[in-house]
Formats: C-alpha cells, sequence, structure tokens
C-alpha cells in the first residue's frame, strides 16, 4: 500500500522533470539507477531514500524541500485510531497542487520560461492586464 507522501514526492519528480522536458531516461542516468526505478518513484510505488532524493534533487535543480511543498503542515497528533492502516490518507493542500496536475498549465508554464526574461516580463504583464479587465 503506497504512503500519501510518497505519492506526493513522486508527483513533485514528475513535474520538476517534466516542466525541464527531461525524460525518465535522462534522469535515471544522470542519478545512476534504471529508469524503471523513476517510474516507480513516480507513482509512489517506491519510496524515495534519503540519498537518492538528494541525488534526484541535485540533477533536477531543486532543493530536497521542494518535493515536500504542497503537504499538509500540521498533522493532528498521531492515536492509535489514526494509525490504522486502512485509514483515508490526509488530503493534499488544493490550488497549486492541482494545478500542477494539469498537464496543460504545466505545458504552459515550461513554454513560459523558455521565452527570454525580456519578453517573459512583457507577456506576464499583458496577462496581468488581461485578467484585472475579464
Amino acid at each position: 500500500m503506497t504512503h500519501h507522501v510518497d505519492v506526493h514526492v513522486g508527483k513533485r519528480i514528475r513535474h520538476r522533470r517534466w516542466l525541464l522536458g527531461m525524460t525518465q531516461q535522462q534522469l535515471a542516468e544522470q542519478v545512476g539507477i534504471k529508469f524503471q526505478q523513476i517510474q516507480k518513484y513516480e507513482t509512489g510505488a517506491n519510496r524515495v531514500s534519503a540519498s537518492r532524493l538528494w541525488d534526484i534533487a541535485d540533477s533536477l535543480g531543486v532543493p530536497v524541500s521542494f518535493f515536500f511543498e504542497g503537504l499538509p503542515s500540521a498533522l493532528p497528533a498521531i492515536s492509535v485510531v489514526q494509525n490504522m492502516p486502512d485509514r483515508p490518507a490526509p488530503p493534499l493542500a488544493s490550488g497549486a497542487a492541482d494545478l500542477m496536475g494539469d498537464r496543460e498549465a504545466m505545458d504552459l508554464v515550461r513554454t513560459y520560461y523558455a521565452i527570454p526574461e525580456n519578453q517573459r516580463r512583457r507577456l506576464f504583464d499583458l496577462a496581468r492586464v488581461l485578467s484585472d479587465v475579464a
């Protein structure tokens, strides 16, 4: 049974890799593992060890804390009832987490950052004006 934190970390790995336009094979080669292992990490089927997460973060150019962003910050005190294996996982933070799960949004972000900075700022200003008008 997968743990909600492993699933969240895996999604963050996949989103960052995808945002950089990197394949599972490319990431696996940089980290020194097989691409199938990256697949298992990204689905949450396998847990990522601390040292492997460090290597993945380095390859993706983010701090290790990046993979935990969006998780609930305040978890309730652990009780015997809460340790039951059949209890549902706590919900993930909404909003940004939902947006990062949208392939179109991720493609838009990746394309946006491919634009030269001066043009990107002008595009951002235009989008802000258009959103104020709508």
